[in-house]
């Protein structure tokens, strides 16, 4: 029987070097081979990819054993969502008209058995980040997008692969869990509770995987990453648990 929901977040496939993308690929094709006997839905909330543009005639290449394994899941009538994350955000109907899947661009809120999720990548929530939300909000214009897609694909990518990398470089201590009250999403959790209630909070973004409780009928789950951790959450139509993925 179909009936469990699967979340998964910030594969990052592509990101340099080429090998441990590919493993990784292999890793979490593995996974999707185990969820596909049962699963209703597959949420992937954000940064799939390391880097995606959907020029008019061109996306980036491989991840095709990937996309090949999501293709499988949606013939098979398993409805697949992707969030646009901070390095994929580029998505417009590729992904849609090849897999029916859904785009989501900001928060997805749905009720599941009762239960209100409230799910997001994560990104440019919670309080600070003033230069990130500047610029997410410029990269997510018509006229960027418009721009980027002046650039030869070559040029494109070469560019948005080197602030890709940039960006790690910028961030290579290991994560570790600030405390609830440093924690940006713990606290956007906390506010958004001030005036609608969720059972649930499903990010992604943050490569730390945590579950954490907001009030007695409120938690808070942060999928993790598929680099160090190898991180999900399923909704088996009573309990959304984080778990591990082990080979």
């Amino acid at each position: 029987m179909r009936d469990k929901i699967y979340f998964a977040s910030d594969f990052h496939l592509g990101v340099s070097p080429r090998s441990t993308s590919r493993a990784r690929e292999l890793r979490i094709i593995a996974w999707l081979d185990t969820i596909k006997v049962d699963a209703k839905e597959l949420l992937l909330v954000g940064d799939v990819f390391d880097f995606w543009f959907e020029y008019s005639t061109v996306v980036p290449k491989g991840f095709i054993r990937f996309l090949g394994k999501l293709a499988e899941l949606a013939d098979l009538g398993v409805k697949i969502t992707f969030f646009k994350g901070n390095h994929d955000m580029w998505m417009f109907g590729y992904l849609q008209e090849e897999l029916q899947a859904t785009i989501v661009s900001d928060e997805l809120i749905l009720e599941l058995d009762g239960k209100r999720f409230f799910i997001h990548h994560g990104d440019g929530l919670g309080p600070g980040d003033t230069k990130y939300k500047f610029l997410k909000s410029f990269f997510r214009s018509r006229l960027c997008q418009w721009l980027f897609a002046r650039l030869h694909p070559n040029l494109g990518i070469g560019i948005a692969q080197r602030w890709s990398r940039h960006s790690r470089a910028s961030n290579e201590e290991p994560e570790s869990f600030l405390g609830e009250d440093k924690e940006w999403l713990v606290q956007y959790a906390k506010e958004k509770l001030r005036s609608t209630h969720f059972d649930y909070f499903v990010f992604g973004h943050r490569h730390l995987p945590y579950d954490l409780p907001l009030a007695p009928d409120s938690r808070i789950i942060n999928l993790g990453e598929w680099i160090q951790h190898f991180t999900y959450a399923v909704w088996d139509g009573k309990d959304l648990t984080l778990k591990e993925w082990t080979l």
